[in-house]
């Protein structure tokens, strides 16, 4: 290998796209503690508090411009971070040198860019969600009235329709879109609440001044785009947040999981399979593989960010009093790691699902395979109204299906029509009568009527709410 740098996640190398991997990024968050740092001094000027113009003016020159060299350094000698940072962005800003964190804990700068950061990748993930979710909308309608085999137990049940079944992994998503943007409506802003949250440093700033240290929590959490902020804290925002916000990306990841695997087993039926590129390769050894190794990928990441999910309750769980240190480095891995996963996710599932290809005549031939067996309810009803006995029918029908199906296993064709068609108990029906009932439109029931009526009443308006979220593609993503 040439490559001989140091040890990189995968989830940034191979599986996550650059416009998370950058929210997610040092250079990003610096900027926002800087922001952070400029709205905090702003603010408290503008509240009376004695600082120059000129500290203001060379923060805001100096929001992106820093050495993250010169941050290391600070570091290495401080063995604190934030302090590392508010040293360096005072060597470039010396006018604001001495205001600079003024009144501020270090959960200011690193709750609040936690804060903005999870906002931010919660729009990408619904930006990224309505692809998915308008791609299988179209995948749905197009193949609302194809009747396909439905299964419970993963065995042949009744009928469905292949756009029906599309519905159900729609429904899912919807779900999860309804989740995802409830929790960006509720998500609140830490604020400046001081070291214990009892914003005591605030109020001796402000000489008693009660409602002066409650509109700086205000104007600063209003200067990033937040219309509230947590009522009480400790140190720290409380990290059920973090919870809360795994337990919806984790739901994501079971819808995904969920359509990754169905798409696995009918890619084995044959009949509808994941995109495959003109020169992909499916197998090293067999040449002519096809391997669903897209879904195969969704369902990998899906299992992982849905084993991240308890960790960030157990974080909550074991915080002391006001706040306990133990969950810094867990933080740091689990919350990128969980959003870029989700990320991966939904970029792999906006192209499979925009290159799905339903090979109708496989879905026709395992319908017709099964169909007489699910004609079967119709035939009894049939035979009773022509004057035969319900439960001898019933089970001359049970006999002769458990016959047929291990005729089947040696490779025989469905023959249970002409089975019952020879049997006295259904001596009053004609082959042609028991025949007119086996074609599949009529046994797929309200199937293509669900498959509009949702889209229609459901779906539709939901896309309506994600439009503000659409965005542009932000680089090449291996998929």
């Amino acid at each position: 290998m040439s490559d001989s740098g140091p040890y990189q996640s995968p989830l940034g190398t191979r599986y996550a796209s650059p416009g998370m991997q950058r929210i997610w990024g040092t250079a990003h968050r610096t900027g926002l503690w800087r922001r952070l740092w400029l709205a905090l001094a702003r603010e408290q000027q503008a509240l009376g508090l004695d600082i120059p113009d000129t500290a203001l003016e060379e923060m805001r020159s100096q929001l992106d411009t820093a050495d993250l060299t010169a941050v290391r350094e600070y570091e290495r000698r401080f063995r604190h971070d934030v302090m590392a940072h508010v040293h360096h962005f005072g060597d470039q800003a010396p006018a604001a040198r001495r205001f600079i964190h003024l009144g501020a804990t270090s959960a200011y700068v690193t709750d609040n860019a936690d804060l903005i950061v999870i906002r931010e990748s919660l729009h990408l993930i619904l930006g990224r969600l309505r692809s998915v979710v308008a791609a299988l909308k179209d995948f749905a309608l197009r193949h609302k009235d194809v009747p396909t085999v439905a299964y419970t137990h993963y065995q042949p049940a009744q009928l469905t329709t292949v756009g029906k079944r599309a519905t159900l992994w729609l429904q899912d998503f919807s779900m999860d879109v309804g989740h995802i943007l409830t929790a960006v409506a509720d998500l609140p802003f830490r604020g400046c609440k001081g070291t214990t949250g009892t914003q005591a440093s605030y109020l001796e700033l402000f000489h008693g001044d009660h409602e002066k240290v409650k509109e700086l929590d205000n104007r600063v959490a209003n200067s990033f785009s937040f219309h509230r902020t947590v009522a009480v804290t400790g140190q720290t925002y409380p990290r059920k947040i973090d919870s809360h916000i795994l337990d919806v990306l984790a739901g994501l990841a079971q819808s995904a999981s969920k359509l990754g695997t169905d798409l696995r087993l009918l890619q084995h039926d044959g009949e509808i399979f994941e995109p495959f590129e003109k020169e992909q390769i499916g197998s090293s050894a067999m040449a002519y593989k096809r391997n669903p190794m897209r879904s195969e990928r969704v369902c990998s990441l899906a299992r992982y960010l849905i084993s991240l999910r308890e960790n960030p309750a157990y974080t909550a769980a074991t915080q002391w009093f006001e706040r306990t240190l133990d969950d810094s480095a867990n933080r740091r891995l689990v919350l990128p790691d969980a959003f870029m996963a989700a990320d991966a996710i939904l970029v792999l599932l906006a192209n499979i699902c925009s290159g799905l290809e339903v090979r109708t005549n496989t879905v026709r031939r395992n319908v017709d395979r099964v169909m007489p067996f699910m004609a079967t309810e119709r035939w009894l009803m049939m035979a009773v109204q022509a004057g035969g006995d319900r439960q001898e029918l019933h089970e001359v029908i049970r006999q002769a299906s458990h016959e047929v199906t291990l005729s089947m296993e040696g490779g025989a064709q469905n023959n249970l029509l002409d089975r019952l068609a020879d049997h006295t108990a259904f001596g009053g029906l004609d082959r042609d009568a028991l025949r007119g009932q086996l074609d599949p439109v009529r046994y797929v029931g309200r199937a293509p009527n669900q498959v509009v009526e949702f889209v229609t009443e459901t779906l539709d308006p939901m896309l309506e709410t994600l439009r503000p979220f659409d965005f542009a593609d932000d680089g090449e993503i291996a998929v």
